[in-house]
Formats: structure tokens, C-alpha cells, sequence
């Protein structure tokens, strides 16, 4: 279906083609999953349209403006009727364009509320860039215009390298007065931009950085018990950020971080944050590798080490979607309550919740 829609828009509108990367694969798979949760959730709409906003605030950076929608309603019509043949009726067609038209307009007020307010895209010239294993590198940028965002947000990164493609990174520092921010990237199977990113990418070079998104790993302010944060790989870096920010509001409580890896050589942000511990009695870390037999410090997964050190505290917890699956399970099972548990939550449109 994804393909018989795009060739449908791009022939019906061939203008449409440039909004879009030259490979469309990872393309098809954000449509599927974005018309998924569209379709399950078009009985209940107040469930839907927080969705449909950050839809139409998001799009903003392919430069989608409000002409393009008919586009693709058309496209989206005429690729439903394709596939349902005779059970295209003259009703379905009515309530699939009144379906089309309320999500076309939640999301069309949405981004013209946010173009008063943000620009589509900032731009981040790379001061920094610094290999830290031979597939992760950590880069700061100096962001053109102040950028407002909360520990433990994330946001969709382009590279000139891999154009009109975005991929979702988290910062790995609270807010800075000099409008620096920092990413932790790892190649990823199949990852252009990430490899990009990591083997190609320069001080001098811009990024394009989205508006941040996110909130289930920022912290509450109304809450200022301890914290336990569990980290696995790369998602070290919106947990560092968390300490950053305990660090600037003052250490009014205990921080536990543990970092997991499979070796040692995997722990990249570890003399960096060996001397935040050594400035900071309220800070404690712990690396923890799983599958390094030399290493002389903790052994076994990150979660198990970690539950050790629970004490009610409430849990941050930020890797791969298989480590922050596995790891959310065993706090669960180990008692911890449910609204205790801070994770993100993988979406089938490619993005993070």
C-alpha cells in the first residue's frame, strides 16, 4: 500500500517529490506506522489529535505547508479505493474525506500555531567531534538561535550528508547559556544517518535540528525524591543530562547512575563522568559490562546491578528498544510500581513517545 500511495502522490503531484529522500524505504515504514495509529485510534479523537499536532508541528521541517494536503488526500483516497475494490463505497468515501480533512486541519492549525512561535529547523554548526569508540562519536553544536528544551528531551537531526532525512537523537546536556548542545551517536545497522553522523561529519559542518519533543524522561518538578537511572549504551546521554540538571537546581537530592555496556570499551563517557562523581557527594556512578571478562568492575546486566541499589527511588531508564523492554520488565517484576518507571516508548512511525 505505502508504494502504490507514493506513486500515486508523486504522479498526481510530481512537485511532492522533493519533500522526500532520494530512498524511500525507511519512508514507507514511518507512513504505515503514522496511518496505523491514525486508523486505531479514529474513534477516539481526543486520544488522537496530541498526535496529529506534533504531526503537523514536526512535518514543518520537510517544508510541508498547508497546499500540500489535498496532495496527499488525494493520494490517500485513490490508494484506498485501489485496494478495497468493490467495497469502495460512495459512504466510505465520504467518511474517509471527513476522517482526512479533520486530521488534515488539526494538523494544519497546529504547525501555523508553532511558525509564531519556532522556526521549522535550527541550524548547529559542529565545534566539536570526537570518536570515542571506532562506531560512537559524541558532537557538540552551536545552535544559531536559542533553543528551548528540557533535560531529557530529544529531537530529529539532518545532516547535509543524507538530505530529507531525520533521525531522533536526545541530548546529552541540560540547557547551556552559549546554546551548546550535545549528541551521543552510535552506528546503527542500516543507519545512514547515524553513520553519516559518526564517519563523515566535521567540525564547521551544520546540522538541522527539529524542535524538541518528549517529556516521559524529563523530571517532574513537582517531585524532588532521589533517582536510580539505568542506562544502556547511547542512552546514557539524556540520563547525563538529567545529572546536570540536578547539578545546576542544586543537589537537593541522590542520584545512582549506572551505565551499562558490553565492554569496557563500550563505557565512552567514562572519565567524563568518573569526574562528575568525583565533584559531586550526592552523585554516584557505576559502569557495569556484561561480556568483558578482564574488566575489573561490575559484571552482569545493568538492570540486575542496579535493583541492588533501589530503595524507592524513581527510575529512569534509556537504551535500545530491546535493552528498555528487558530492563522495564525486570523492574516490574522486582516490585518496583509502575508510576516509579520513566521510559520512552519505541512508535511504529519511528519516532520516540
Amino acid at each position: 500500500m505505502p508504494l502504490f500511495f507514493y506513486s500515486a502522490l508523486f504522479l498526481m503531484y510530481p512537485q511532492t517529490r522533493d519533500l522526500f529522500p532520494v530512498s524511500m524505504a525507511m519512508q514507507r515504514d514511518r507512513l504505515v506506522g503514522a496511518l496505523g495509529r491514525i486508523i486505531s485510534n479514529v474513534d477516539r479523537v481526543d486520544d488522537l489529535v496530541p498526535f496529529l499536532k506534533q504531526l503537523g508541528r514536526d512535518h514543518r521541517k520537510f517544508s510541508v505547508v498547508a497546499e500540500h494536503y489535498p496532495a496527499v488526500g488525494q493520494a490517500l483516497l485513490a490508494t484506498l479505493q485501489h485496494f478495497l475494490g468493490d467495497r469502495w463505497t460512495p459512504a466510505l468515501a465520504h467518511d474517509w474525506t471527513q476522517a482526512y480533512g479533520l486530521v488534515a486541519k488539526v494538523m494544519t492549525e497546529s504547525a501555523a500555531e508553532a511558525s509564531t512561535t519556532s522556526p521549522p529547523w535550527w541550524e548547529g554548526e559542529i565545534i566539536m567531534h570526537e570518536p570515542r569508540t571506532p562506531a560512537i562519536a559524541v558532537i557538540r553544536a552551536r545552535l544559531n538561535h536559542p533553543y528551548p528544551f528540557l533535560p531529557g528531551q530529544s529531537a530529529s537531526i539532518s545532516f547535509g550528508l543524507r538530505p530529507r532525512l531525520w533521525r531522533f537523537y536526545s541530548f546529552a546536556n541540560a540547557p547551556r547559556r552559549d546554546n551548546t548542545v550535545d549528541l551521543h551517536v552510535r552506528v546503527v545497522d542500516g543507519g545512514t544517518v547515524s553513520t553519516a553522523l559518526v564517519y563523515g561529519a566535521q567540525r564547521g559542518d551544520v546540522l538541522r535540528v527539529g524542535a524538541p519533543v518528549g517529556g516521559r524522561l524529563t523530571l517532574d518538578p513537582g517531585r524532588s525524591g532521589d533517582l536510580l537511572l539505568i542506562a544502556g549504551g547511547t542512552g546514557l546521554a539524556p540520563l547525563k543530562a538529567l545529572v546536570e540538571q540536578v547539578a545546576y537546581d542544586g543537589p537537593r537530592r541522590n542520584v545512582r547512575l549506572f551505565m551499562g555496556a558490553r565492554t569496557s570499551r563500550e563505557l565512552y563517557d567514562l572519565e567524563a563522568l568518573s569526574k562528575l562523581d568525583a565533584e559531586n557527594p550526592w552523585l554516584c556512578v557505576v559502569p557495569v559490562v556484561s561480556h568483558d571478562g578482564l574488566y575489573r568492575g561490575e559484571h552482569g546486566h545493568v538492570v540486575d546491578v542496579a535493583l541492588k541499589a533501589w530503595r524507592g527511588q524513581d527510575v529512569f531508564v534509556c537504551g535500545s528498544e530491546e535493552m528498555v523492554q528487558t530492563t522495564v520488565g525486570r523492574l516490574l517484576d522486582a516490585g518496583v510500581p509502575p508510576g516509579q518507571i520513566h521510559f520512552d516508548e519505541f512508535t511504529s512511525d519511528g519516532g520516540k513517545q
